[in-house]
């Protein structure tokens, strides 16, 4: 009776359901009947290593035999499990990388990095001030006339002379550095041989590939630039401690000793 409805009302709409069925199954013919195929599957690791890797440890549990598929399932389990491993550590190392100054919810409550440089300042006055003074008294022992000398005011003369000679060497080699600059001349930016090269550990990389790439054609492109997350060991250090199969694992505590 279902069918019987359905039927009335495509007709009534002017659709002939035994043409459209029949369209679609002549439209989709080639699909019909196929066999579809999945991709080859590639193991992850090397098969004959790892199978000779894996009939060593079976034999000292007493198995003599271990089937390939056994091999094909540890090689996928070992990719899923890096997977795994690495899509956790970069989650960790984004959100150390990840900044606060720019979030209008966050507001900075101290700020060491200037303290840090408040307290290294007054330590450079505080050295500046104590090198004037100890100045000061070398010039007025190197001007002293007295006759009789004592070995400390001879030692101070000696010294004075020494800084006078230093001081002297300084505003030498400082006049010789400005004199060879201004021979040079201004510096002048090197250019790129061709648009679009990089230089990666000083070997030039073209990005521009066929016409593009010609020397001195065309403008220059602004490539963007792709950002990279480095993971050091700290990282893998903390994604150890709050992991439970590896919080107390001995490749933790080697991490640590490290």
């Amino acid at each position: 009776r279902d069918d019987d409805d359905i039927n009335d009302v495509a007709s009534m709409a002017g659709v002939n359901l035994h043409e459209e069925s029949a369209r679609i199954m002549a439209t989709n013919s080639d699909l019909v009947g196929s066999q579809m195929q999945s991709c080859k599957d590639e193991p992850f690791l090397a098969a004959v290593p790892l199978h000779k890797r894996i009939l060593e440890t079976a034999k000292k549990l007493g198995i003599t035999d271990v089937p390939a598929e056994v091999v094909t399932f540890i090689s996928h389990a070992t990719q899923s499990r890096l997977r795994t491993v690495i899509e956790k550590v970069t989650v960790i190392t984004q959100h150390r990388m990840e900044s606060y100054k720019d979030d209008e919810w966050y507001e900075q409550a101290t700020d060491v990095r200037s303290q840090l440089k408040f307290f290294e300042q007054l330590e450079r006055l505080e050295k500046q001030r104590k090198d004037e003074q100890e100045r000061e008294i070398l010039l007025k022992a190197a001007k002293s006339r007295s006759r009789q000398e004592d070995p400390e005011q001879a030692r101070l003369k000696q010294k004075a002379k020494e800084m006078q000679q230093q001081e002297l060497a300084q505003m030498r080699q400082r006049d010789a550095n400005l004199t060879a600059l201004a021979a040079i001349g201004p510096r002048k930016k090197r250019k790129l041989d061709a648009p679009g090269l990089l230089t990666i550990g000083g070997e030039g990389v073209g990005l521009c590939g066929g016409s593009q790439a010609g020397l001195g054609t065309g403008s220059p492109r602004q490539y963007p630039r792709q950002k990279i997350t480095r993971v050091n060991l700290r990282d893998f250090i903390f994604y150890m401690e709050h992991e439970r199969d590896m919080s107390r694992s001995l490749l933790l505590y080697r991490a640590l000793l490290k």
